[in-house]
């Protein structure tokens, strides 16, 4: 496993790291707690020391086995958590300092700590990032010894544009895949400028990504891959990175043909972290398989220029006109 820096945290984090979202629901299983332990303690046996977790994942079960997994491991992990979404309705006048400040002290509750590592705001509306008194919260938690580091989880580049004002602001979380390019332009500059870790999240564009969906595919009612197409639940682009599915299932035959021997799942992690400004890529895993698979990934090589040029050229072909200037 290598290892990265999460921007001025100074944390050197793995950089295949893991995302917990399949292990808390939304697609499609149920909640094991055994299953949740095997994938967490095979991540860290790999090397990964940085686990993304939120208190609505499961409403509060993957947290707990985060929590779990600290207890029983002796090794550094840095765990980060989201707060936010649990508001009803989620809204920006619903974002105060004191539900905030619940949702952290009841995510501590969670997972037995002390101290979490890092907090983000899960995916806020846009004009939460214009209020001043949200970010000023996070230093007095920091104060209190609650939070380490705060950082955003973010729907739109000018979201993670407008967070790095605010100088409290150490990380953004952002949709980065080879579907969804924009933030490679103005977005990682601007974050390379002010030393914020970017952390790539829905790297395999909820699965389009693998290779392994076709028309007949089908998703169970409890999979956001069924019911969120048109963001019905959250923002669109949480399900395939908000490409129709048609389009995507087109976009990725082409990659299978101009890279034929070549795992798909490999060829898109390792497209991420050609990018020097992310810090770690956090892909989710519903078994061990699909964890050991997603690590092993970075082990297969570096892209080269004609490589990245011909993922470049997909993009601009099958996907760049729907989703670019969206997010």
């Amino acid at each position: 496993m290598k290892y990265r820096k999460l921007g001025k945290t100074g944390l050197q984090v793995s950089e295949i790291s893991l995302g917990t979202w399949q292990v808390g629901g939304r697609w499609g299983d149920d909640f094991s707690n055994r299953n949740a332990d095997e994938i967490l303690n095979k991540a860290v046996d790999e090397g990964v020391n940085f686990i993304d977790t939120a208190d609505v994942y499961g409403d509060g079960l993957s947290e707990k086995a985060v929590g779990r997994l600290i207890k029983t491991r002796k090794e550094q992990i840095y765990v980060a958590s989201k707060c936010g979404r649990k508001l009803d309705p989620h809204t920006a006048d619903a974002y105060t300092p004191a539900a905030l400040r619940t949702f952290v002290e009841d995510s501590l509750r969670n997972m037995g700590l002390e101290t979490i590592d890092l907090i983000q705001l899960h995916c806020p509306p846009t004009d939460v990032f214009y209020k001043p008194e949200i970010f000023e919260l996070f230093d007095r938690l920091k104060d209190e010894g609650k939070i380490r580091f705060m950082g955003v989880s973010i729907e739109k580049v000018e979201e993670g544009l407008k967070a790095m004002q605010y100088s409290n602001v150490c990380t953004i979380q952002l949709i980065y895949n080879i579907f969804r390019q924009r933030p490679n332009e103005l977005l990682f500059a601007q974050a390379k400028r002010n030393n914020i870790g970017l952390i790539a999240r829905v790297p395999l564009a909820s699965g389009l990504l693998t290779g392994k969906f076709d028309h007949q595919s089908s998703f169970t009612k409890d999979d956001h891959r069924n019911f969120n197409r048109n963001g019905e639940q959250f923002d669109k682009g949480e399900t395939f990175s908000g490409v129709d599915y048609d389009k995507g299932l087109a976009a990725v035959e082409q990659l299978k043909q101009l890279f034929p021997n070549v795992n798909l799942p490999s060829l898109a992690l390792r497209w991420i972290l050609a990018s020097d400004e992310i810090s770690c890529v956090i892909p989710g895993a519903s078994n061990v398989t699909q964890l050991q698979n997603n690590i092993t990934a970075a082990n297969d090589g570096e892209l080269n220029a004609i490589q990245i040029e011909k993922i470049k050229h997909i993009y601009e072909q099958f996907i760049k006109a729907e989703v670019h200037q969206r997010w």
